[in-house]
Order: C-alpha cells, then sequence, then structure tokens
C-alpha cells in the first residue's frame, strides 16, 4: 500500500470497527490453545497476533510475516518475536507446521496468487486449517484499491477453484459484511458518477476514522453477522471467505 496511507492504517487497526469484527469472526474459527502454532500472513502491526496471546495461544507458536519494514517493526513493539519481513509468495518456514495459517486482506496484494497458495499449501500440517479473507467483487473496485496495491477482487466462486486448485479441501466459503454491501455500493458508484463529473478531484482510501458512536453501532452490527455466519451463508458481501483444510 501507499505509505503516505500506511501510517493511518496502522492507527485504525486497533479500533476501527472494521478490524476488530475482522478479527473476532478469524478467532471464533481457531481452536486456541498450547501445542498449537499459528501463522499471520500479511501480519500489519500485529494486532491479530496479540489477540491470538491474549486467548491463550502460546507466543512462542505464534508468528507473522509481512512485506513492510514499518508493520515488522510496530510487531516488534508490542514484544512479538516470531515475525519476519518476507514476500508472501514464498515464505520459508518449515513445512507441515503450522495448525493454522491466517491470510486477512492479503492475497489481493500479490500477483502470483496462486503461487502464494501453493507455498501456504506446503506450510500448513496435515488436519491443519487456512483461514481466507478477500475483498469482493471488480465491480466494488474504487480509489482504495488502487491506495492499497491490490490486483484484484473475487467472487466466492473465483476464490474456491483457486483454492481447490492448491490442493484445498474446501470446509466453508462465502461472503462477510453482507450489512454493509448496500451502502458501500451506493458509496463507491456515487464517488465514481462524481469523479467522472470533475466534482471528486483526489478520491483516496475509504478506511477512515468514524465518530466513536458510528463505530460502536457498526461493530456491533458485524459481531451480530458473525454469529449469523455460523448458521447462514450470505448471497453476497464486501468481502469472501474461504476455510479450507489439508488432507493427511
Amino acid at each position: 500500500m501507499d505509505k503516505t496511507y500506511e501510517k493511518q492504517y496502522h492507527q485504525l487497526e486497533r479500533t476501527h470497527f472494521w478490524f476488530v469484527a475482522r478479527r473476532k469472526k478469524v478467532i471464533s474459527l481457531m481452536e486456541i490453545g498450547p501445542g498449537k502454532k499459528y501463522l499471520d500472513i500479511g501480519c500489519s502491526s500485529g494486532f491479530l497476533l496479540s489477540e491470538l496471546i491474549d486467548s491463550g495461544a502460546e507466543p512462542g507458536q505464534v508468528y507473522g510475516v509481512d512485506i513492510s519494514d514499518e508493520a515488522i517493526a510496530a510487531c516488534k513493539a508490542k514484544g512479538l518475536d516470531h515475525v519476519y519481513k518476507m514476500d508472501a509468495t514464498r515464505i520459508e518456514l518449515p513445512e507441515n507446521h503450522f495448525d493454522y495459517i491466517v491470510a486477512s486482506d492479503c492475497l489481493e496484494h500479490l500477483n502470483e496468487d496462486r503461487r502464494a497458495l501453493d507455498n501456504w499449501q506446503k506450510l500448513l500440517k496435515p488436519g491443519g486449517r487456512l483461514i481466507l479473507f478477500v475483498p469482493a467483487y471488480m465491480f466494488l473496485w474504487s480509489p482504495h484499491d488502487v491506495v492499497n496495491h491490490h490486483f484484484r477482487r473475487y467472487t466466492s466462486k473465483e476464490l474456491t477453484g483457486k483454492v481447490l486448485d492448491a490442493h484445498f479441501t474446501v470446509q466453508r466459503q462465502g461472503y462477510w459484511n453482507f450489512t454493509l454491501f448496500l451502502p458501500i455500493l451506493f458509496y463507491r458508484l456515487l464517488r465514481k458518477a462524481l469523479q467522472k463529473l470533475g466534482r471528486l478531484e483526489s478520491p483516496d482510501a475509504d478506511l477512515k476514522p468514524s465518530p466513536a458512536i458510528v463505530n460502536r453501532v457498526l461493530l456491533g452490527l458485524l459481531r451480530t453477522e458473525n454469529v449469523l455466519t455460523r448458521y447462514l451463508r450470505f448471497p453476497f458481501g464486501v468481502s469472501v471467505y474461504c476455510i479450507a483444510g489439508k488432507e493427511g
């Protein structure tokens, strides 16, 4: 992502409803406890890693990789030891090592997404679980994607196909953030229209600080959706998720 935006991104990660709700969803998909090994690909400033430890994971079994020097420095400042600057398509860590691999909004940053999935498959233990979140739908493409240096957005079918091609087994897949899909769609279409009319000169990323009350309300909505996704599959959303396994 653009370096001028990265600092703001790291500041937002702690409390912004989007990040908080997604971390809660990811952690709910894991069995946290001694003996389990975790890898966060695209770990950013380490909030998920810290929350895993707070939830009962052993600090020595929690790993993160990121391409950003600033992100790795932020992780180190939190006392996270096993964090490394690496290309996510060529992670050099032990094979068949991790019980859980998480990649939240990472795969879309990689030109060679299939190569990355092949690499991650080798890192996962037989019987382990890969948890993926990526942006949904190319028609939602916006300056936010440009600022974040995305290569693509996905449909659920496209993501599932690539996961299967990398020899994972798909356990569950679908869309996340159904709640805000229509407002975000309207917002992005409006911005595109204003840009064409010359009324919007410098479009930028969508993620910005929200008033505290708005942030709490939106976080509550997404937490409710997190519960509902245990039982329902929403037909569309702002993000796509896929939970995949590796057979022994």
